[in-house]
């Protein structure tokens, strides 16, 4: 099938929402992905114990409201409710006064933040810390395992556009494999990456390595990074997308997953900051699902700079720090399973979008649909719950209808 309805470009979590909306409106549809594989940004990989590891997105936010929770339990799919890591304590073993003394300067920032966002002008979030406040380091990596970013990258406004209902749970089976799941029996060219859009004649034209491909419509949800990169060529050229997109940029947050010999001596589903004095540090989350490993997360330029040195540098990082906390015992219990890189990975070039000050409407500008023929999803076109799988998931539903609509028999 070289023509249908709708082609849409890119097979993550906004892609399998839309064609799996098209199909069921009776639309003719095709995916055409440049993976190897659906799912996009939500991965979740084997190791060769079994277990399944999330490279990619690992946690339902918003759970009690997100449709994606809704759909893994009809599809059978274990949800494990377990409260995260950071709702609880912050470090394991960590004396109980500077507990409460971070956790209250935490609070403290994202309440100024909350404060700050409900202003028309614009400003990056690091004008909000607390001149000299011990846990500035602290707050500053946090903001690199939530947004990607630093602080001086991160808009204010847009932050507090986010939405988040503070429930949190995880699919046991892998939210990768969930939402691979959902985009089965879907025609799907794998391996086929969209080269040009070109929406001049009475057919949209897509250009892939397959050959042409044509529809009445297109939606695409290449990421932003993707985007800006010129892999994928619009004639005409459209240069507001091209602004919005560089306005939403990709940060970067990698995961590294450790063996942990004598796991059970720690508490499950734990915490533990590798230092709470830097932005460069990583967090560690002790025996996710009660398994015998550490998951670690590394966010912003940390990430890059370990991405940079190749994927040993992120185990011996992680070892240099549990080291540090843990004593230097540690070192000969941890064995490296799988880490991402996001940032190296040519069909992500990042991990979520964030935007930059002074930048927040940029969200509805990528969004809009373009002469009722072009239409755009992901994660970065969803101005509330931008930077998750369900936001993605949601903003591909509304690419769809919209498509629906533009593609209706007259």
């Amino acid at each position: 099938m070289t023509e249908c309805d709708v082609i849409v470009i890119g097979a993550g979590a906004a892609g399998i929402a839309a064609a799996r909306k098209l199909a069921a409106a009776g639309r003719s549809v095709r995916l055409v992905e440049s993976r190897r594989r659906l799912g996009g940004r939500a991965w979740t990989w084997r190791d060769p114990s079994g277990y399944q590891l999330d490279l990619g997105c690992g946690w339902l936010h918003s759970a009690d409201e997100n449709e994606l929770a809704v759909l893994a339990a009809e599809m059978g799919y274990a949800v494990d409710k377990t409260p995260p890591p950071w709702r609880g304590q912050m470090n394991v073993g960590a004396a109980s006064a500077d507990q409460e003394d971070s956790g209250s300067a935490i609070g403290a920032f994202f309440a100024r933040l909350d404060e700050a966002g409900e202003s028309e002008a614009d400003q990056s979030a690091d004008r909000l810390l607390e001149p000299g406040c011990r846990w500035n380091g602290l707050i500053n990596a946090i903001s690199t395992y939530i947004n990607g970013v630093e602080l001086d990258q991160l808009s204010v406004q847009d932050y507090w556009r986010y939405h988040d209902s503070g429930v949190n749970w995880r699919v046991a089976d892998g939210y990768g494999t969930l939402v691979a799941a959902l985009g089965e029996g879907l025609d799907v060219m794998f391996d086929c990456p969209a080269t040009l859009i070109d929406f001049t004649g009475a057919l949209v034209r897509i250009a892939t390595p397959r050959g042409d491909l044509r529809a009445r419509a297109a939606i695409v949800t290449v990421s932003t990074n993707v985007l800006c990169s010129g892999a994928l060529e619009f004639r005409p050229a459209l240069p507001d997308k091209m602004a919005a997109a560089a306005a939403l940029p990709l940060g970067l947050a990698d995961k590294l997953f450790l063996r942990l010999d004598g796991a059970e001596e720690f508490p499950k589903d734990s915490r533990l900051m590798g230092t709470t004095q830097s932005v460069r540090t990583g967090s560690y989350h002790l025996r996710p699902f009660g398994r015998p490993m550490i998951e670690g997360y590394f966010g912003g330029e940390l990430a890059r700079e370990l991405e940079a040195r190749g994927e040993a540098a992120f185990a011996a990082f992680a070892a240099d720090e549990l080291a540090e906390r843990l004593g230097a015992g540690i070192r000969k219990r941890l064995h490296p399973i799988a880490s991402s890189a996001w940032a190296h990975d040519p069909d992500a070039r990042g991990s979520y979008s964030h935007a930059r000050p002074g930048h927040a409407d940029a969200r509805s500008v990528l969004a809009a649909p373009v002469a009722e023929r072009l239409f755009f999803a992901g994660e970065a076109c969803s101005e509330h719950d931008f930077s998750t799988a369900h936001g993605a998931w949601r903003t591909g539903i509304a690419a769809a209808d919209a498509a629906i609509a533009a593609t209706a028999s007259e």
